[in-house]
């Protein structure tokens, strides 16, 4: 198996380990699909395969907004406990696809409520006025979502226009809108033939995609923060599920410095590795800040230590295709450090 096969073989295998502890709740919850109570509340729902990033997450959640939106988590690892998040409604729930896992939130958890919020666990919101602007934008007539976060690798062009993908990495939408009208999925499907930015054709709609582009065709606003202001809500890392897949695979820190070490140089140069040991950097990173608000560090079995990974980095770093970088990671970890 080469080391990028290894990949998606993880995420399978964590699908069929993890159910062991989400299945049976995640049966009871179907049983009965409870609804937040009626409020004027957004309803905010994330969900989580990695403990250390959660806490992270949730608590720029408690300290910029967390009196004004309800909380849901969708806990995918079995690890998590509601006692470690008071102000959540914290749900095991088998690793579905993150589509199928939003919209039940979408259309039964917020089924109450006039705003859903989705937002990665890897999106830290940051700033206490950004329930001000979806609340302001979901006020106005046929606005349907909000995005702190759009794709920026390609656009859609319809009727001679283009309109910038909202994605499901942070937005909020209007459910009287997206639910109850419409009927829309955030499911991805192939048929994407809109305009790419980074050379090869497109193929694939996202999370999102396909109903934005409905949205837009049908004359609704899916509205999208400024490009210049979205560092001021939200900040995240990229690509983190491949890193945690890889730490939930390996039982020592030894096979996950094996598993980075045996490609060939040229190996570097494609996304797998890249994106992996980015990933690794970060989740780091969280780990300190996790034992920053925890005053507890919190151990993950195959994790290097950070020294390893810094060699890492500098060994690889100039092997890296033109324009990749592993200063992003620690840019983002550095704002995030002082948000805390």
């Amino acid at each position: 198996m080469t080391y990028f096969e290894l990949v998606s073989y993880a995420f399978k295998k964590f699908g069929i380990l993890r159910a062991m502890r989400t299945g049976v709740p995640t049966a009871l919850y179907y049983a009965t699909r409870p609804a937040l109570p009626e409020s004027e509340k957004p309803a905010l729902f994330t969900m989580n395969i990695m403990p250390p990033m959660m806490t992270v997450w949730y608590h720029l959640v408690q300290k910029n907004i967390g009196d004004r939106v309800d909380l849901t988590i969708f806990d995918s690892s079995g690890t998590l406990k509601q006692k470690d998040f008071p102000n959540a409604r914290v749900q095991k729930m088998m690793n579905f696809y993150a589509a199928t896992k939003s919209d039940e939130f979408l259309y039964h958890i917020a089924r109450k409520r006039k705003i859903g919020w989705i937002c990665d666990d890897d999106m830290f919101i940051i700033n206490s006025k950004a329930v001000d602007l979806v609340e302001q934008s979901l006020s106005k007539p046929h606005t349907a979502s909000f995005s702190f976060r759009p794709r920026d690798w390609w656009h859609f062009d319809i009727d001679g226009k283009e309109y910038m993908p909202s994605s499901s990495y942070c937005t909020a939408f209007n459910r009287e809108i997206y639910c109850d009208k419409e009927q829309l999925s955030l499911s991805p499907c192939d048929g994407n033939n809109h305009v790419s930015h980074i050379g090869s054709p497109l193929s694939r709609f996202d999370t999102f995609d396909k109903a934005n582009e409905t949205l837009i065709k049908k004359g609704y606003t899916c509205d999208i923060l400024p490009i210049e202001k979205q560092g001021e809500y939200v900040i995240g890392y990229s690509g983190m599920s491949s890193a945690v897949m890889m730490l939930w695979h390996f039982t020592t820190p030894e096979q996950m410095m094996n598993y980075l070490e045996a490609p060939k140089k040229d190996a570097w140069k494609g996304n797998t590795l890249f994106t992996i040991l980015s990933g690794l950097l970060a989740i780091a990173d969280l780990q300190d800040m996790h034992q920053t608000i925890k005053g507890l560090p919190y151990h993950l079995r195959s994790m290097p230590s950070k020294k390893e990974l810094d060699r890492l980095r500098k060994k690889h770093e100039p092997l890296l295709r033109e324009g990749k970088t592993f200063d992003t990671v620690s840019d983002v970890s550095k704002v995030l450090r002082a948000a805390l």
